[in-house]
């Protein structure tokens, strides 16, 4: 069958084929070609040589003493990852230079020039199996960067590239190539990387600073993470040759449906920077909310708070509650909170001793504070068993979860009572029978 019968695309293979053949011949055929292969061979075994040298000494020189930490000891630690590079590196270089002499004696260096792309993939290889860690990195290496420099390897990168360029995508107004969007691709996945790690970095910078308040802290953390993906955002437009004028229309379309449909959402997040300005509410306060929800905020998004209760049930709470809603925080400013603890005595108690008692008992506490106001014993009435009596006490916490200060009281004023000999009363009733005494 003629090769011109067969679809355009086999053609071009069969085309590709026959090239590469002519070139295997020609390289078998030539001196110049084996002298290349020989240079090669060279190159690689001083490059083998060099490394079994080199790395040791590296390895030693870079190495941290053991529990090391810092600056210098981390990017001594980054170095020393790289060890595994320079075989292939050392290759390459020597590779070059064994070009640049191949080429004066005989004007011709395909061979090794093709020996050197291939230790280039190589390291290529190395540094994706070796040395990236972290799992998104590792998978970008593996089925992009590999891809590239193994095309880049046979010489068909231009090629593919030509290609890509050549064919176009259109979406309304808006034009670009397959070549664009892939580089789009590649490049948004590792500006948002690279989004990503330095928000986490930053985040993890500010909230370090004690002198900040703690509202302060998240609004600051949230102010860099809007700058840092909208820079990404930005360079991703630019790098896709997008003209960003021409997405004023979709942008317009994006705001009237903001303004109709996301009311709630854009509501929430205004709600949110509000809370971190005013600090009214921030992260490790206990709040009660009007709905009667109440927990100690742990975590604060753009569009919700969220609550953890004692019992360890997580609530998500919209930020907008905490504007149009009354909120009870306990811990505002760090103030003390006030707890009673009540209880009875017995009617034939001398009450003019107690409240000395109780409140010297209650003071013992390690955790009751003198101030604003210590301990205070009050009488609140007169009840049918006994005289009803409750103490006040001021503490820093709340108290629920692993803080019990009513309890611990409770039990400071029972063995109170029980060492002045004290009664606690219990219900009595009497009973009247009228006419005679039943058998």
């Amino acid at each position: 069958m003629e090769t011109t019968d067969l679809p355009p695309i086999v053609q071009t293979a069969l085309g590709y084929v026959e090239q590469g053949w002519d070139l295997a011949k020609s390289w078998l055929l030539s001196p110049e070609a084996w002298s290349q292969f020989a240079l090669l061979l060279v190159a690689y075994g001083v490059a083998v040589l060099v490394t079994r040298r080199v790395a040791p000494v590296l390895q030693r020189l870079l190495s941290p003493a053991e529990g090391a930490e810092g600056p210098i000891a981390n990017a001594r630690r980054f170095v020393l990852q790289f060890i595994p590079l320079l075989l292939p590196l050392f290759a390459y270089v020597f590779t070059a230079i064994g070009e640049q002499i191949v080429r004066s004696i005989f004007d011709s260096g395909a061979v090794i020039a093709f020996g050197k792309r291939v230790f280039l993939f190589l390291a290529a290889r190395a540094l994706v199996h070796q040395i990236i860690r972290d799992p998104f990195l590792k998978l970008l290496g593996k089925y992009v960067l590999i891809p590239i420099a193994a095309l880049y390897t046979v010489g068909l990168l231009d090629l593919v590239i030509t290609q890509l360029n050549a064919a176009t995508i259109s979406l309304g107004n808006i034009s670009f190539s397959i070549m664009a969007l892939v580089r789009g691709v590649i490049a948004g996945s590792i500006l948002f990387w690279l989004g990503r790690w330095s928000n986490d970095q930053s985040a993890t910078f500010i909230q370090k600073q004690e002198a900040m308040q703690p509202s302060v802290r998240q609004l600051a953390a949230k102010a860099v993470e809007f700058s840092i993906f909208a820079v990404a955002f930005l360079l991703l437009m630019n790098i896709m040759g997008i003209n960003l004028s021409a997405l004023a229309v979709l942008g317009g379309a994006i705001g009237v449906g903001l303004g109709f449909g996301l009311q709630k959402i854009a509501s929430n997040f205004i709600s949110g920077v509000i809370l971190l300005l005013e600090g009214q509410a921030t992260v490790g306060d206990y709040v009660e909310l009007d709905g009667g929800e109440a927990g100690t905020i742990v975590k604060m998004t753009a569009r919700a708070a969220i609550l953890e209760t004692y019992d360890g049930r997580w609530i998500v709470v919209p930020n907008e509650d905490f504007i149009t809603t009354r909120v009870v925080n306990y811990s505002d400013s760090g103030s003390a909170n006030r707890y009673e603890a009540p209880f009875s005595v017995s009617y034939n108690t001398d009450i003019n001793v107690l409240p000395d008692i109780v409140e010297q008992a209650v003071a013992k506490h390690p955790e009751v504070l003198d101030k604003p106001f210590p301990p205070d014993c009050e009488l609140r009435g007169f009840g049918e068993s006994g005289i009803d009596f409750a103490v006040e006490f001021w503490v820093n916490g709340i108290d629920d979860g692993a803080n019990k200060y009513t309890s611990d009281v409770l039990f400071l004023i029972w063995n109170a009572l029980k060492d002045n000999g004290i009664e606690i009363p219990y219900p009595h009733r009497v009973v009247e029978f009228k006419g005679e005494k039943p058998e």
